[in-house]
């Protein structure tokens, strides 16, 4: 098990990321906790830390379309929804797309579709950059409290030993979590 690491760097994120570990960070909105999407036992090691349901499914980031070709087929979309999704990416918009046949991944829940979302959040960004790929992102709080939106929210929320560590930084411009929208209809699921 990964050590509690207090303040991390973007790299020492990236290398408890990919030990299994689970860290805070900031993103267009709020603090967002992530894990490696594809390690089951970090995955759920959030769903306990947010006090949920890791079966509800969590939104994976990442810093560009390519990190995110392995998981969602955007060829099952029609070329409106395909365009609507190019033009908000990168940006605070995350989208419910088909999961290619086969992937299995384990934060998606066991769901059908996957959200995810081309951050334009310069530090949660360079985070994926430095794992190598998408991470999951979910809202850095315990499930039903208001999202934690700075360090000091993110502490008192996590006291030491829960996660294993937080990129400090501000988050974006966004009032609050992002927007998720459904790729096959184009609705809006979350405001």
């Amino acid at each position: 098990m990964i050590q509690p690491a207090g303040l991390l760097t973007i790299q020492g994120a990236a290398a408890v990321i990919r030990g299994g570990g689970v860290v805070a960070y900031p993103t267009e909105g709020v603090f967002g906790l992530g894990c490696d999407p594809m390690n089951a036992a970090a995955v759920r090691r959030v769903a306990d830390v947010k006090q949920r349901s890791d079966a509800q499914g969590f939104v994976l980031i990442s810093s560009s379309l390519g990190q995110l070709e392995r998981w969602v087929d955007l060829g099952l979309l029609s070329e409106v929804a395909r365009k609507a999704i190019l033009e908000s990416w990168p940006g605070p918009i995350t989208w419910v797309v088909p999961a290619k046949r086969g992937a299995k991944l384990p934060a998606s829940g066991g769901r059908t579709g996957i959200a995810v979302r081309v951050t334009a959040h310069r530090v949660a960004s360079r985070l994926c950059e430095a794992v190598g790929g998408p991470i999951v992102s979910t809202s850095a709080n315990p499930h039903g409290a208001p999202p934690a939106r700075s360090l000091t929210d993110v502490l008192a929320y996590f006291p030491s030993g829960l996660l294993d560590g937080v990129v400090n930084g501000k988050v974006g411009i966004n009032a609050g979590p992002c927007q998720i929208r459904d790729a096959l209809t184009l609705a809006v699921l979350r405001w």
